[in-house]
């Protein structure tokens, strides 16, 4: 995720090739193992409601494992009413008697195998499902809810995330978005594929995730049927409807592309968002070069054209505002393998997200013409290390609490982090660690813990234990020391 930089940080990416440093908000939360369980060992008992995250305690549910999303949803723009038949393929991960999903919008009926099963609401972010006949574990069952609504109605832990007007609508957000549309088990570390179908008036454009499989008229609407073949995070699912100019081809390396920005941006501000959306394939390429195969089918991205105050890196496509700029395509596109292919496993892990992807922003401006990494770092340190006690050193990167995942310390002292470690470890072994933590990974989940321990394994430094603290929980700048990566900077 990526906000609109500030002027004088636009300024800066213009000038000086340096990466637009921002500031974020929110996060999600996990599922539990298993469920709350009650009775002799073996007796079905409910699913837990909550989650084991405690960023967000009522995100992701406990005794399921969602495999696949079957998603059919209609989109009236007149009313704004969604509605929707959501299939979830999920395996029991303990003997169920129910189990619960993440929903916002009203269930109106709910199967279970095909039987008709009770449903109830258990607070306005809970759906629970009891089946007529207990689910044992390691079973593979599909649960099928119906539900409608009108998601702009809706709100859930502070947020009110539903972004539309009378031509176009957009699911997109960060931590939380898919309870405004589909029911699912809404937490990162549950990971699944996607089968999107979204029905909207024939005259409107439908993007999503990953590769457009078919697109039907029928009178006056039209369903649009777009396929995830990969695991895919739940907040990272959108589907996104409105007027919108395509533009799609291959990247020179032969990735298919799926370029949509909206109509509703007048034309020669459009004209130029296109060109910016563009470089979506140039910029794909050059991060393969550097972190190793594209994780996904297909690559591009959606501007629309409503008033948006960030980007987001939605699998495959991301979605930016209309103040697109060339940094923050490299960023979002940075997270298909750092956010998306490899998942945080807590949301505690974002630095894992968030710094890499804006440490990438400043290897590319290098790259095209920039400051070296090297100076990008030492300019950055100079920057606050004359309040070494601040909120921006202060901060617990490793576990920076859920009001702070998208504060400023996670993306720019994030970057810092991983500039450093490139300057401690070297960097050769500095690249076989980034193309093995996003091999190791791919299609999975990681912590900040697991990356410190491959950091030691790859570089052969069994002490790089110091370096992380001093970095991610010092609670002040780092010494400039060679052991914190920083023995070329002076603080002015």
């Amino acid at each position: 995720m990526r906000r609109p930089p500030a002027p004088l940080a636009l300024l800066l990416v213009l000038l000086m090739g340096l990466p637009a440093l921002v500031a974020m908000s929110g996060l999600p939360v996990a599922r539990a193992d298993g469920p709350e369980r009650s009775g002799r060992v073996g007796e079905p008992a409910p699913g837990s409601a909550q989650g084991t995250d405690p960023y967000w305690p009522q995100d992701g549910n406990g005794g399921t494992d969602a495999q696949h999303y079957r998603i059919t949803v209609g989109y009236d723009f007149a009313s704004g009413r969604l509605t929707g038949r959501t299939a979830i393929t999920m395996t029991a991960t303990a003997d169920l008697s129910s189990l619960s999903l993440d929903l916002l919008l009203p269930a109106t009926a709910v199967w279970v195998d095909n039987r008709a099963a009770k449903f109830r609401r258990a607070g306005k972010h809970e759906l629970r499902v009891t089946p007529k006949r207990p689910i044992a574990a390691g079973a593979r069952f599909k649960v099928v809810v119906k539900y409608a609504g009108r998601p702009a109605r809706y709100g859930y832990a502070g947020e009110r995330n539903w972004l539309a007007n009378g031509s176009e609508v957009v699911a997109m957000n960060q931590p939380h978005m898919a309870p405004w549309w589909f029911p699912s088990n809404d937490h990162p570390s549950d990971k699944a594929t996607f089968d999107i179908r979204v029905t909207a008036p024939k005259g409107k454009q439908v993007v999503s995730n990953g590769v457009r499989a078919g697109r039907k008229v029928k009178g006056g609407l039209a369903t649009t049927r777009w396929r995830m073949t990969d695991p895919m995070a739940t907040y990272l699912a959108f589907f996104a409807a409105g007027p919108y100019v395509i533009d799609r081809g291959t990247t020179a390396a032969g990735i298919p592309f799926y370029n949509a920005v909206s109509k509703g941006i007048p034309g020669a501000e459009r004209r130029q968002v296109r060109r910016t959306l563009a470089r979506t394939a140039a910029i794909t390429d050059w991060l393969q070069t550097r972190l190793g195969p594209y994780p996904f089918a297909t690559t591009g991205g959606l501007v629309t054209g409503l008033d948006v105050g960030f980007a987001l890196e939605n699998q495959s496509r991301p979605t930016y505002g209309r103040w697109i700029y060339p940094g923050v395509v490299v960023h979002e596109m940075a997270h298909q393998w750092f956010g998306d292919s490899v998942a945080v496993q807590r949301w505690r892990d974002i630095w894992l997200n968030e710094g890499f992807a804006t440490y990438m922003e400043a290897e590319y401006a290098a790259a095209h013409g920039g400051v070296s990494v090297e100076t990008y770092l030492d300019r950055m340190w100079a920057r606050s290390c004359r309040t070494p006690t601040s909120e921006f050193w202060r901060l617990d990167l490793s576990n920076p609490g859920p009001a702070q995942i998208f504060a400023e310390p996670v993306y720019d002292r994030g970057a810092m982090v991983v500039a450093a470690l490139r300057n401690r470890i070297g960097p050769a072994d500095f690249d076989a660690l980034l193309r093995r933590w996003v091999a190791e990974h791919h299609d999975g989940n990681a912590t900040v813990e697991q990356f410190q321990a491959l950091a030691r394994t790859v570089s052969g430094q069994s002490d790089l234990d110091g370096f992380f603290d001093a970095w991610l929980r010092g609670g002040r700048a780092p010494e400039p020391t060679a052991a914190n990566g920083l023995a070329t900077a002076v603080c002015p």
